[in-house]
Formats: C-alpha cells, sequence, structure tokens
C-alpha cells in the first residue's frame, strides 16, 4: 500500500517532526505531509538547532519557515499514515484516538527504536537526532 497524506509529530513539534516532515518533502514532492505535536509551542519556529543541524547534514534542507501545530483529531483521521517518535507517543494517540489505531507507527518502527527529543540538548545530541532521523526514514522509502 501507498501512502498519500502523512502525518509526522512528536511532543512540541518544533525539533523532531518538523525534521521528519521537511525530509518528506524533500524527498516525495508528490505526497502531502504535516506535522504536529501532542504538546505543541503553538505558533513557534523549528528549534534553531535543529534548523542548524537540517541546514548542515541535509543538503541544506531550510526549515525556519515551519510553525508548530497542535496534534487534533481532523488531522488524524486525514492522515494515511502517522509517524511517530517514540511508543508512548503512539499508545498516548492510539488510546486517545482509538480510530487512529493500525495507522500510527513509530519512525524507529523498523528497528524497534525510539528517536528521544532533542529538546534543550546541546548541538551535539541535534545532530545525531537528525543523522537517526535519516535513518530511520529510509526504511519507510518502500512504502511511499
Amino acid at each position: 500500500m501507498k501512502f498519500q497524506k502523512l502525518l509526522v509529530v512528536c511532543i512540541g513539534n518544533i525539533c523532531r517532526s518538523p525534521m521528519v516532515e521537511y525530509l518528506l518533502k524533500r524527498e516525495f514532492p508528490a505526497l502531502e505531509v504535516s506535522s504536529a505535536g501532542i504538546h505543541a509551542m503553538i505558533g513557534h519556529p523549528a528549534d534553531d538547532k535543529a534548523i542548524h543541524s537540517m541546514m548542515q547534514q541535509h543538503t541544506c534542507t531550510d526549515i525556519s519557515s515551519h510553525i508548530a501545530k497542535q496534534l487534533n483529531e481532523s488531522m488524524l483521521k486525514q492522515a494515511d499514515l502517522v509517524l511517530v517518535m517514540t511508543a508512548s507517543q503512539q499508545q498516548f494517540i492510539e488510546k486517545t484516538w482509538a480510530f487512529s489505531k493500525g495507522k500510527v507507527f513509530r519512525l524507529g518502527h523498523w528497528r524497534n527504536k525510539d528517536i528521544l527529543d532533542p529538546y534543550q540538548k546541546d548541538q551535539d545530541f541535534f545532530n545525531a537526532t537528525c543523522s537517526m532521523i535519516k535513518d530511520c526514514l529510509t526504511d519507510w522509502y518502500e512504502y511511499l
């Protein structure tokens, strides 16, 4: 099954999910990709360290125009696939919106890995997170 509409979710929607969103948009321009946060920092831009990691490690993928949005039921209903960063985020979404079961997966599903939150960590942690995101994302390419 090929997916058309993807939703990427993390906690604040300023670090991990924007990184994934913009990488997917770059690699798959025909897909409709968006991101949101479970406890979003609504209206905030992407974290400066996330912007720096993406510009340095991913051929100048600029996420500076990103604005954080709060996850809601409508977003989940519209999405064909929802990628989250951790098992606890998956559990929260599936418990809160039972209809979403079966379309919510961890980005690191194929590697049985969570993508830990780099928020308020140093640049090296952001860079490592960015690399892990890219590695885990490639596992999904055959389905997109």
